[in-house]
C-alpha cells in the first residue's frame, strides 16, 4: 500500500458506529465544493473513507431544482427518501432507487423537492457539466404542490435570466466555466 494510502487509512476511524440524522447538520458550502452543482443543494455527510475512495451522505434538493446532464469519475448509488426525483422517463419516489456511473446521465428534476441518500465511490464527487446546456434545460415533469409550482417557476426564471446573462458575456468566467463546464475537482 502506498505511504499516502497508509497515512490516510490510520487517520479514518473503521469502527462501528450508529448516527442520529439530527444530529448531523446540513450544509450548503460544502455542498456546492462537494458536487459542483448549481447553488441550492445542501449535504450531510454521514462517513468518508480516503482509503476506499468512499462517502456516505445525504443530499437535500429544493422545490423547483434541476440537477444538469452529467457525469463525474466516479460512481454512486442514490436511494430517494422523501419527495421526489424524476429521471431517465420515471417519476421515483421514497424507497426508488437510481445508479449511475461516469457516463452520462441526467437531467434530474426535483419539481416537488427531495432528498436521497447516496453512497459515492471513485475518484470523485464533482459532477462535470455544460452550464449553457443546463441553462437551456425546459423542465419537463410538473410539480405536483403549490410550493413546488412556485419552485420551478422560479427555478425556470433564474436559468433563463442567467443565460441571458451568458448570452450578453456578462455571466462568463475564466477557465473551465468560459467554456461551459463546471468547474469540479478531478477532472
Amino acid at each position: 500500500m502506498p505511504a499516502a494510502k497508509k497515512a490516510a487509512a490510520k487517520k479514518f476511524d473503521h469502527r462501528f458506529r450508529a448516527i442520529y440524522d439530527k444530529d448531523v447538520p446540513w450544509q450548503e458550502d460544502i455542498a456546492h465544493d462537494l458536487l459542483t452543482l448549481p447553488k441550492g443543494v445542501k449535504v450531510k455527510i454521514f462517513a468518508y473513507d480516503p482509503v476506499m475512495k468512499r462517502i456516505d451522505m445525504k443530499v437535500k434538493f429544493p422545490k423547483g431544482y434541476v440537477e444538469p446532464v452529467h457525469t463525474h469519475k466516479s460512481w454512486h448509488s442514490i436511494l430517494v427518501t422523501g419527495g421526489r426525483m424524476c429521471v431517465a422517463g420515471k417519476d421515483l419516489r421514497p424507497g426508488d432507487y437510481v445508479f449511475g456511473w461516469d457516463t452520462m446521465h441526467g437531467p434530474y428534476e426535483y419539481p416537488d423537492g427531495c432528498e436521497v441518500f447516496v453512497v459515492f465511490m471513485g475518484e470523485g464527487t464533482q459532477h462535470i457539466w455544460k452550464e449553457e446546456k443546463h441553462l437551456r434545460h425546459k423542465n419537463v415533469w410538473r410539480a405536483e404542490t403549490a410550493a413546488g409550482k412556485k419552485g420551478v417557476k422560479h427555478g425556470q426564471e433564474a436559468r433563463e435570466r442567467a443565460l441571458a446573462r451568458l448570452a450578453k458575456g456578462n455571466g462568463r468566467k475564466s477557465g473551465a466555466a468560459k467554456k461551459g463546464v463546471s468547474k469540479g475537482k478531478g477532472r
